[in-house]
């Protein structure tokens, strides 16, 4: 197929009803889910998606489905010996009316009385039937006989030249494709330069095959023979491959054809090559493509089995159809796992093979990864996309939204400062100096006072009563450490996505709306780890059993005590703790959970009560042994325990989060009783 040339995405480009935040939205679940950039975009681009007008952009599996259907309907209605039936049908038409001209001949001799004449006109007759009885069946032989024949009737003979033109534009036509037109002058000078053209043609590939210099140029070529190009190549390789595909649908033409037909069709071309003295150049410049470009398709056959015949000219376009749905069908395979391929695609190709709308969905499938990353949110590091920061950030946001989406509007909403006093940030309002307040001073609103007071000229003379200074606000910073189950149970019931969209959003909520809060990741499986933001997204779950809550305090803990502010810790799980990191470093896991395990992990749960860090644990399907452990671990903490499913999950941490936040700007305590 030809090569699609893409402009650079300015926004005003119609046809594409998807922007990048759109598309970005369409794919944080399965990002967050398996942790895979690449492969989420992969499984969008397969699947299709609804864009914001609700129309249907066919995915992958679905246009290669469309391909398919295509390719059997073509397959499935014609019959390709038609191409050989059709010739021979028109050369036994021409026959047949070279007989009826001979009975005609003789008949007027009869007519005319001349005894003389009607025993020439008999001899002539005899010869010339026995000419055409004698006619080799071979397509090939028989228009070399008929080629030398002397024609009585100049209704055949005007017929059988037709034929042969109409022939050797549809064999040119068959080969070369759009340089067939400059192929049917037959004028000797013409043809001489044709064949020039030729020779020049397979000279530049057999240099460029021996590694050598190619003399003449490519550009030297096209200025002497670049009528014959009206596709205008715009350099070797694209000449050479559109060659090559052209030839290529021609042998596949007859690789379908049984054995009789294509030797019938393989004489034919030759001779009709032959008559045009192209035939030696053409074998030549066959040759030199199936070396240069095997991977063509030349060996490519294609099973018939309808009944529609079809002509030697529809037959080659057929071919050079189903060539490109070949083609199309290889770029949409790639594209399943290197979504880049689709920048191969000529769209306007496939409008004419699938339609309108198959067109529409793999124009906007070829732009994804492109509109991505022209928007900043994804960028190409060592032959993958990754995310951006800014990317990261819109994923958490996306992840925030969709949380919020689920929550009564009443209970959540901007949380509002009421408590003003001493403190570093600005409000951005005044109020009258007061004995005690930060000497703040705004200038602009002294002044006008002092002004309004004394009226206007210099110099502006200030008293106490003129003094206003700007109000700040009391923050309170909190540090908070998320606890992340990352054990095998967690997918397998369901519970992964919606802990780390929880993840996601905490942190996009923390980082826009509580610049100065702290917020570290603990990931905990067998083992605990430290997980970085930017990390977030391509974090899944990990292969082992285990659920090592001791280490992730330990971990937890150590983040902590490098921060300042009221401290806590989310835990976020679905199991007790069956896992620990024993005396010689090196995990333990059993299940069901020993004392050993639950007792380390309690003392870690005790160090962190002493450094006054309160402990909020989130449960997805507790059993009944797990809320044991938590009421346990809640009492020796004073923290809080809440029973939530995946559905709830998001509602329940960012709720208590805020309200946190809430309780710790007015000033109240909000530690259980």
């Amino acid at each position: 197929m030809r090569r699609a040339r893409y402009s650079k995405w300015d926004g005003t480009q119609t046809g594409f009803e998807f922007d990048a935040e759109d598309l970005l939205a369409e794919l944080t679940d399965d990002l967050l889910y398996h942790g895979d950039l690449n492969a989420a975009l992969r499984r969008l681009m397969q699947q299709g998606f609804r864009d914001r007008n609700d129309e249907r952009v066919s995915g992958l599996r679905d246009l290669l489905e469309q391909l398919k259907r295509r390719r059997r309907d073509e397959l499935e209605r014609y019959d390709l010996g038609g191409v050989y039936e059709d010739i021979a049908d028109r050369l036994r038409d021409v026959v047949d009316t070279e007989r009826e001209g001979i009975d005609a001949f003789e008949q007027q001799a009869r007519d005319s009385g001349d005894q003389r004449r009607q025993e020439i006109a008999d001899s002539v007759a005899a010869e010339r039937r026995m000419q055409l009885d004698l006619l080799p069946p071979d397509l090939a032989s028989m228009v070399r006989e008929l080629q030398q024949y002397e024609w009585t009737s100049d209704d055949a003979r005007q017929a059988f030249e037709e034929l042969m033109e109409e022939l050797r534009k549809e064999v040119a036509q068959s080969y070369f494709n759009q340089m067939a037109g400059a192929m049917q002058n037959p004028d000797p000078a013409a043809m001489q330069r044709t064949k020039d053209m030729f020779d020049a043609l397979n000279h530049m590939l057999e240099q460029r095959e021996a590694g050598e210099p190619i003399d003449p140029s490519f550009e030297e070529f096209m200025e002497r023979f670049g009528d014959f190009f009206p596709d205008n190549p715009s350099n070797l390789d694209e000449l050479l491959e559109s060659m090559a595909q052209q030839m290529a649908a021609m042998q596949a033409m007859l690789n379908s054809m049984t054995p009789e037909q294509r030797a019938q069709l393989e004489g034919l071309a030759q001779q009709l090559l032959e008559d045009m003295d192209l035939a030696w150049q053409v074998s030549r410049l066959s040759s030199n493509l199936q070396r240069a470009f095997p991977g063509a398709g030349w060996d490519r056959r294609y099973n018939f089995g309808g009944q529609d015949p079809l002509g030697f000219a529809e037959a080659a376009g057929l071919m050079n159809e189903l060539g490109d749905m070949d083609a199309l069908e290889q770029v949409l395979r790639n594209a399943q796992s290197s979504p880049g391929a689709l920048a191969e695609v000529d769209v306007d190709r496939a409008r004419e093979l699938l339609g309108n709308d198959a067109a529409r969905s793999l124009d906007q499938l070829s732009a994804l990864a492109r509109q991505l990353e022209q928007a900043g949110l994804i960028e190409q590091k060592e032959g993958r996309l990754e995310l951006t920061p800014r990317g990261l950030r819109k994923i958490g946001d996306n992840a925030l939204a969709d949380l919020f989406s689920r929550m009564a509007k009443d209970k959540m909403g901007r949380h509002v400062a009421d408590r003003s006093g001493t403190g570093h940030e600005r409000t951005y309002e005044t109020k009258p100096y007061e004995f005690g307040d930060p000497f703040n001073l705004s200038i602009e609103r002294t002044v006008r006072n002092a002004i309004g007071r004394a009226g206007s000229g210099t110099p502006v003379r200030l008293i106490p009563d003129d003094f206003e200074v700007e109000r700040t606000e009391s923050l309170t910073r909190s540090s908070t450490v998320l606890m992340l189950d990352l054990s095998l149970s967690m997918p397998m019931r369901d519970n992964f996505l919606a802990a780390k969209k929880v993840a996601m959003a905490l942190h996009a909520l923390i980082s826009s709306q509580f610049p100065r809060d702290f917020l570290g990741i603990v990931g905990f499986s067998e083992v605990a780890r430290e997980l970085k933001p930017e990390q977030l997204p391509e974090v899944s779950w990990d292969f082992v059993y285990g659920t090592n809550m001791q280490h992730a305090f330990v971990l937890s803990r150590r983040m902590l005590a490098r921060q300042t502010g009221t401290k806590q810790i989310i835990m976020i799980t679905d199991g007790e703790p069956t896992a620990h990191i024993e005396a010689n470093g090196e995990p333990f896991f059993s299940y069901p959970p020993v004392q050993a395990t639950v007792d380390a992990t309690l003392a870690e749960v005790m160090r962190c009560t002493r450094d006054g860090i309160r402990i909020n644990t989130f449960m997805l399907d507790a059993t009944s042994y797990l809320k044991a452990f938590v009421e346990k671990l809640t009492q020796m903490n004073r923290g809080r325990a809440f029973f939530t499913t995946p559905e709830t999950l998001g509602s329940f941490v960012l709720v208590d989060f805020i309200e946190q936040k809430r309780a710790m700007r007015s000033g109240r305590d909000r530690r259980p009783a």
